[in-house]
């Protein structure tokens, strides 16, 4: 049944996650030939994990205008493909060297890094091809607006230069109220790129779909850019606190790094009430679209009280 009809918000997550999964399986590459060993790197680090919750926002705000669900579920997929990329490059040794992923070995170490290289590569190539096509949305302006707001979204302007910004990033010994104002300031906009751009595209994706009028787009784009920062606080939050079997990764990554993050600069409890505080905000912006927003709203309160 089609995610409108969920009234709650964990079971419509987990309809959005197995309907996405089944979606991407189909648009996955598989075979025998040479290049079967980036094509089984692709599958392993795309399927069998992960909330989708960037692809739970695509189907939740397509079902406010009233989208096909396979046009829905073909974007969904195409943005977890971009993260499923981000997550295998970002685990690489020249970057956070991390090898747990969803608690299985990441890309590289259960294969390669050259393979893992590869198979991030292909993924987010066949994002855009997933994009481009006709199936996705049948007018071309739909399709052209769509890729190029994923490519803004994961490139330099986003999540590639946030991705950056969080390499050169280290902890300021001066803390006067000045050098915690401006760290507060470049956490936040690291994290505006590395991670809001990408939900901010998830979000607001089923208004392009719908060819829906200015301002409901930017009431949802309001809504992911308070609901992203929220999301990234209570990450921070759980790199402290989490529970690295929970999580399905190392904890404590940040702070071994001597990176600034909201925690290391606002402390645990101002940070989870800045959390809180945002996730309200977040709800308060779907205000003009009544009760079918509600999902959207209970996903607010979800992002602030997850364990993973």
């Amino acid at each position: 049944m089609p995610l409108s009809t969920y009234r709650q918000f964990e079971p419509a997550l987990a309809y959005a996650a197995e309907a996405t999964e089944r979606t991407m399986d189909r648009l996955l590459p598989r075979g025998d030939t040479g290049e079967a060993r980036v094509f089984e790197a692709m599958r392993y680090s795309s399927l069998g994990g992960g909330k989708r919750l960037r692809a739970f926002f695509v189907l939740a705000s397509a079902t406010l205008f009233k989208v096909s669900a396979m046009s829905a579920l073909r974007v969904a997929s195409a943005i977890e493909f971009v993260h499923a990329y981000s997550l295998i490059h970002d685990d690489l040794p020249a970057m956070d060297d991390d090898d747990m992923r969803r608690g299985k070995p990441s890309c590289h170490k259960q294969f390669d890094e050259a393979t893992a290289i590869l198979a991030g590569d292909a993924l987010q190539a066949l994002a855009f091809e997933v994009l481009a096509q006709e199936a996705t949305h049948g007018d071309p302006a739909v399709r052209a607006a769509l890729v190029f707001e994923l490519a803004r979204a994961a490139g330099a302007h986003g999540m590639v230069g946030g991705q950056m910004l969080d390499l050169l990033a280290e902890t300021r010994s001066d803390q006067s109220v000045d050098a915690i104002d401006q760290s507060i300031g470049a956490i936040t906009r690291l994290q505006r790129l590395k991670t809001g751009a990408l939900i901010s595209f998830s979000c607001t994706a089923g208004a392009i779909l719908g060819k829906a009028a200015e301002p409901l787009r930017v009431a949802l784009a309001a809504y992911a850019h308070d609901l992203g920062l929220a999301f990234q606080i209570v990450d921070d939050l759980l790199d402290v606190e989490g529970d690295p079997a929970e999580l399905g990764k190392a904890t404590q990554k940040d702070a071994d790094a001597g990176k600034a993050t909201f925690v290391s600069i606002l402390g645990l409890e101002r940070a989870r009430s800045q959390a809180g505080l945002l996730a309200q905000q977040a709800a308060a912006h779907l205000e003009p679209f009544g009760a079918p927003a509600d999902l959207l709203k209970q996903a607010a309160g979800f992002v602030v009280t997850r364990r993973s």
